[in-house]
């Protein structure tokens, strides 16, 4: 098991070099996470919602993800307020007190889940969350100790060292785990190092002195972004400036986005400066103006209009600038939005920003499928991969209708089981620079990629970059990622910890 002495200190992507660690040493490997707090989730094969995180380690250990590696996921709606997903299905939304009333029914599908990965797999590799010194939580822990005892499994503490303190955060952990608790952590590991390990030394040896547990490792500073960030604190990271930069993307960042992943391989592009932008002059100067997924559509809008994005967009947009919506973004754009049932606020219907000729209805019921999808629109950002064929997805509440004839539909969609291409998505004005789609993960393909870069470009006059589309595969990613931490973690005591070789 991956802990941590805090958020953010980088459990996930050891845990994803572990998974390909012992992936490539020729065992059965699953991730697992009782519990995640995201609002960017990716969907499984049988329409279940589970952390990101956790379906990037399932890629790591060459395996479909399943909700059983991450039974528990709340996604923020608010400072005190998450809906509550239970084995890939929304349950309710609630408060932090109301969720601590539901921890003797969440416990056995945490075990269940775990029991089900255990007898399937030679290996699970467990992410924690947090700190698991959170003293003020330890009656309502399901994801850190809790799991650590259940599954009998040794843990790795993990400290940061670029954000400092990491031997007093090391330390301090330990000194405030009960007995029981602390017996379970076999090795530290120092992560996040920008400089010369050897310059540590001196520090390791006492702190192995003073804690009598081992460090395992000193993992250096990874400049490449190698796992999907799941916390909006982590959109600084997924910032970019290309040398030089070519094209300027701005992302707005709602207050409740979701699923912002989807722009980490725009950012990754040479020449491509994406910024996340939160003020109505942020936007100015961009060759693309995205509105990204949001959790609460009408709430993130309203937000819109009282910063003065929304007009700042709809100013732009009418002069001709490319604006893309994804998700509750496509929502936004259209005339107006009806909720009825009262599933995203307390007004029946709100206005859109009118940039394209739809409208959104919402409904309880919530659209969480993989699909297929080709690109068929003659023109606009993604005539150029036209009939090119990419896995993506879909995570909404809401259908969104056509107003008008003609409207061009920049996507065919095929979902599970069926046989033929037979669903539009999205939608593209008439001159082709406002579009809209519900597909998440489409720029995973480097020919979408490659077809809106070039199109942006052309309508910028600046030359396109030939090594647009061309980013490594995530499989080759993965052992980068199993080369780096493999080569500065003690691997073998680590599989003897387990009792599987590396």
């Amino acid at each position: 098991m991956v802990q941590g002495t805090s958020s953010g200190v980088g459990k996930s992507l050891l845990a994803a070099a572990l998974c390909r660690l012992f992936a490539r040493a020729g065992w059965r490997v699953a991730p697992f996470k009782a519990q995640n707090m995201s609002l960017n989730a990716a969907v499984t094969a049988d329409g279940g919602e589970i952390g990101r995180a956790q379906a990037a380690q399932a890629a790591a250990a060459g395996i479909e993800p399943t909700v059983d590696m991450n039974p528990i996921l709340l996604k923020p709606e608010g400072d005190d307020l998450s809906q509550l997903v239970v084995r890939g299905r929304a349950a309710g939304h609630v408060s932090f007190r109301k969720y601590r009333a539901w921890q003797a029914a969440l416990r056995p599908v945490v075990a269940e889940s775990l029991d089900r990965l255990r007898a399937d797999h030679d290996v699970v590799v467990i992410e924690g969350a947090g700190s698991p010194a959170e003293i003020n939580l330890r009656d309502a822990d399901l994801v850190n100790m809790h799991v650590a005892h259940l599954a009998g499994a040794p843990v790795l503490l993990v400290g940061d060292i670029d954000r400092g303190g990491v031997f007093a955060a090391l330390v301090g952990t330990l000194a405030l785990l009960p007995p029981a608790d602390r017996v379970r952590v076999a090795g530290l590991v120092v992560n996040r190092l920008r400089g010369d390990a050897t310059l540590l030394a001196p520090g390791l040896l006492e702190l192995t002195a003073l804690t009598g547990v081992p460090v395992l490792g000193v993992v250096p500073w990874i400049d490449e972004r190698l796992m999907p960030a799941e916390d909006s604190l982590d959109l600084d990271e997924t910032s970019s400036v290309g040398s030089p930069a070519v094209l300027d993307v701005a992302v707005v960042r709602l207050p409740r986005i979701a699923n912002f992943d989807d722009f980490e391989w725009l950012a990754d592009e040479p020449g491509v400066q994406l910024r996340w932008v939160r003020r109505a002059a942020d936007v100015a100067g961009a060759d693309l103006i995205v509105l990204p997924g949001s959790k609460s559509t009408a709430a993130d809008l309203a937000w819109l209009r009282e910063c003065g994005l929304a007009d700042a967009v709809v100013t732009a947009a009418r002069a001709g600038r490319a604006v893309l919506g994804v998700c509750g973004g496509y929502q936004m754009l259209g005339r107006a939005l009806h909720d009825p049932a009262g599933v995203e606020s307390t007004t029946a219907s709100m206005d859109g920003l009118g940039l394209l000729a739809v409208e959104t209805v919402f409904a309880p019921a919530k659209t969480v499928v993989r699909v297929r999808a080709r690109a068929t629109g003659a023109a606009g950002p993604f005539a150029g991969a036209r009939d090119i064929e990419m896995d993506a997805y879909e995570i909404h509440a809401g259908v969104t209708h056509l107003l008008a004839d003609g409207v061009a539909r920049p996507f065919a969609v095929t979902r599970p089981g069926a046989a033929t291409v037979g669903t539009l998505d999205g939608a593209t004005d008439a001159a082709g620079s406002i579009t809209g789609t519900y597909l998440h993960g489409i720029f995973a393909s480097g020919a979408v990629r490659s077809a809106l870069l070039t199109w942006l470009a052309a309508r910028a006059r600046r030359p396109p970059d030939p090594r647009w589309g061309q980013a490594d595969a995530r499989p080759r990613r993965w052992d980068r990622l199993a080369d780096i931490v493999g080569g500065a973690l003690d691997v073998k005591a680590i599989g003897a910890l387990v009792g599987r070789g590396l």
